[in-house]
């Protein structure tokens, strides 16, 4: 009698004082299984200790995880085409993240706590993007004030045979063009995409701060739990592999950052000793889409150069030469100096990889182009290649 008391005892112990209540004894093989797990909990592990692993080569656990892996394959490929938008939200907020991580740890070794060092490096940039902001917004309204004014002067040089845009209207029937788009619906219609698109955009913004702000503050336990995954045997070798990816990472978007402001410097400092109208507008346009690797400074040259030929043909055709003087200045100058080193990564697959990310995820796939080719190139350099030299 007193040892099925002791049984019942060690059951109750065994059984969680939350979960399943009213708890009975009479429970059979649940409540020795209950013994065992009271004896098994302890101080150091109270979910006691890890059992044996299963038979790996039992042919039933073999067809069954060879299901599962298809399960789980297929579902992961349909939550990817599902959730693609919001992926590519947390994917462009841990990106940022871990380029401000060299911030924030510069801080945290300066005896910052954690949260403070985030919430200084955040604060940093809403001042600076403030600042900028309204320093820039009284310019950005008068230009685009400025900008309506002379709409009528345009379309009259639209309409004069003798200009370079008259010829250029009566070839292509620019005036004709411009009228449809703003006609009728055409109008109503544009404005409603661009208020959902602004909202959307806005939107977008503040879920990747927030996303930003959290990656920040969690990323040293985020970089532990990824660390975890990894065998044991095989962690010190992933660790030094990985800490290199994320400093490859922080350089390049520092850097890619740095190289932008610099192009629009430039770019405004060669508007406004030309008198070429909107140089602000241009300029921080320019630097906007320089973010985007090899086609972003190209690209927004060509709009410059277009706004230029409101002044002269010649300026026009100066203004081309300024950008690939820059293009070449950018790539064989700057970038080598500001994240060349860091990056490593050859000018063809730059090129490739910045037209696959483009063409997968737009914008945002070219923005991390090259810090995923950087990541792909040095997994090989150090882990593929050496077992291909040894096979």
């Amino acid at each position: 009698m007193s040892e099925l008391s002791d049984q019942q005892e060690a059951a109750e112990a065994g059984h969680h004082d939350y979960v399943a209540q009213p708890h009975s004894p009479d429970e059979g093989p649940i409540a020795e299984a209950e013994a065992v797990a009271a004896k098994i909990s302890t101080d150091q592990q109270p979910l006691g200790k890890p059992g044996k692993p299963l038979n790996h080569r039992s042919p039933f656990f073999i067809g069954m995880w060879g299901a599962a892996g298809v399960a789980v394959t297929y579902l992961v490929a349909e939550l990817v085409v599902t959730a693609r938008d919001v992926l590519v939200l947390i994917g462009v907020a841990l990106f940022i993240a871990i380029g401000l991580e060299p911030a924030v740890s510069w801080l945290v070794r300066h005896r910052f706590p954690r949260w403070l060092a985030v919430t200084t490096v955040f604060l940093a940039m809403v001042v600076l993007v403030g600042s900028f902001l309204a320093a820039a917004i009284p310019l950005l309204v008068e230009q685009a004030t400025t900008l309506a004014q002379h709409v009528p002067q345009y379309l009259h040089t639209l309409q004069d045979h003798n200009s370079l845009l008259g010829r250029l209207n009566a070839q292509y029937q620019l005036q004709q063009h411009l009228q449809q788009l703003l006609s009728g619906q055409g109008v109503v219609s544009g404005v409603l995409d661009a208020g959902v698109a602004v909202v959307g955009v806005v939107g977008n913004m503040l879920i990747v701060t927030v996303l930003t702000i959290y990656f920040l503050a969690d990323l040293p336990r985020i970089r532990q739990s990824l660390y975890r995954l990894v065998p044991h045997s095989r962690r010190p070798r992933v660790i030094l592999i990985g800490d290199e990816v994320f400093t490859k990472i922080g350089a390049y978007v520092l850097g890619n950052v740095l190289i932008s402001l610099i192009s629009g410097a430039l770019t405004l400092a060669w508007l406004l000793a030309f008198g070429v109208p909107y140089a602000l507008l241009l300029s921080i346009f320019v630097a906007v889409l320089d973010l985007v690797p090899v086609v972003g400074s190209t690209i927004a040259g060509a709009v410059v150069a277009l706004v230029t030929l409101t002044v002269s043909l010649p300026l026009a055709l100066a203004t081309v030469g300024f950008f690939i003087f820059y293009r070449l200045a950018e790539d064989y100058l700057l970038v080598p100096k500001i994240i060349g080193r860091a990056v490593n990564v050859p000018s063809l697959i730059t090129v490739v990889a910045v037209l696959l990310g483009g063409a997968l995820l737009g914008v945002v796939g070219a923005l991390v182009a090259i810090p995923v080719a950087a990541t792909l190139l040095l997994v090989l350099r150090e882990v593929a290649f050496p077992r291909l030299d040894r096979a």
